[in-house]
C-alpha cells in the first residue's frame, strides 16, 4: 500500500501536487531534475513508443498534439532531469502506471517470499501468482462493467504467474483512448485484453493494440509475444 501510495505522489497526472504534475507545469520552460522513479518511468515509455511504432503515446494530451511531441522530451541521465522542448507538452503515464504498479507489487512479494497471490487494481490489471487455494492459478472476471451489467454475461480467464490487462472504452459515450495518428477517440472498438508475464508491457501492449491498425497490430504481436490477445 505504501509503495502504491508513492507512485500515486510521484506519477499522478490528475493531482496538481505530483511531480508528474510539477514537471508538466515548469519541464517546458528549463530542465526539471526529477526522482530516481518517474526517470525510470519516462525513460521506459519513450521507449516502447518506439517498439510500438508510435502506437503507444504518453503525451497524446498535449496541447496542439501531433505525432512528433514526444520526440521533444529531452532525458539527461547526468543530471537525472527532463526537459520539454515544445511548449504545451505534458506527460500522461495513467496508461502504464497500474501496470508498472503491478510489477512492483511483485518484487514485493518475491522478497517476503509470498508465492500466491492475487492483486486486483480494477479488472482492468491483475497479477496472478501461483495458485487459488482450490485450485490451480486464478480464474479471473473481466470486461466493460457496463456491458456486463447489460447481458449479464462476462468474460472470464485462468491465469498462473502473469497479467491480464485492458484497455478500452468505458461507454460508447465516453471514448478516451486517443489515437496517435489523428489525435481523436478511437471509435468503433470497445476493449482489448491482453496476457504477459511483465503488467507494464501489459498495459502498454493492450493500448498500443486498441490503436493499431492490422500491420501495426502484426508487428506488435510479433514484438511483443503475448500468450494471449482478446479484441472485445
Amino acid at each position: 500500500y505504501d509503495t502504491l501510495r508513492q507512485l500515486e505522489r510521484i506519477a499522478n497526472y490528475y493531482d496538481p501536487s505530483s511531480e508528474l504534475s510539477q514537471v508538466n507545469q515548469r519541464a517546458s520552460t528549463a530542465p526539471v531534475m526529477i526522482s530516481q522513479s518517474l526517470y525510470r518511468m519516462i525513460s521506459l515509455c519513450t521507449e516502447y513508443h518506439k517498439k510500438t511504432l508510435g502506437c503507444f503515446d504518453v503525451t497524446i494530451h498535449s496541447d496542439n498534439y501531433n505525432q512528433d511531441t514526444i520526440h521533444s522530451i529531452h532525458l539527461y541521465p547526468e543530471a537525472q532531469s527532463v526537459f520539454f522542448q515544445q511548449a504545451g507538452t505534458t506527460i500522461n503515464l495513467s496508461g502504464f502506471l497500474k501496470g508498472y504498479a503491478l510489477d512492483k507489487i511483485r518484487e514485493i512479494l518475491k522478497v517476503h517470499i509470498i508465492a500466491n497471490a492475487l492483486i486486483n487494481m480494477g479488472n482492468s490489471s491483475v497479477l496472478a501468482l501461483g495458485n487459488h487455494p482450490a485450485g490451480t492459478g486464478w480464474k479471473v472476471n473481466f470486461g466493460n462493467q457496463s456491458e456486463t451489467e447489460k447481458t449479464g454475461e462476462s468474460q472470464s480467464i485462468l491465469l498462473y504467474n502473469e497479467c491480464l490487462t485492458t484497455s478500452g472504452n468505458d461507454s460508447h459515450e465516453r471514448k478516451h483512448i486517443i489515437n496517435p495518428r489523428n489525435g481523436k477517440p478511437v471509435e468503433g472498438k470497445r476493449e482489448v485484453a491482453v496476457v504477459t508475464d511483465n503488467g507494464a508491457i501489459g498495459e502498454v501492449l493492450s493500448t498500443g493494440l486498441f490503436v493499431a491498425d492490422a500491420r501495426q497490430q502484426e508487428i506488435l504481436e510479433a514484438e511483443f509475444r503475448p500468450r494471449l490477445i482478446l479484441d472485445l
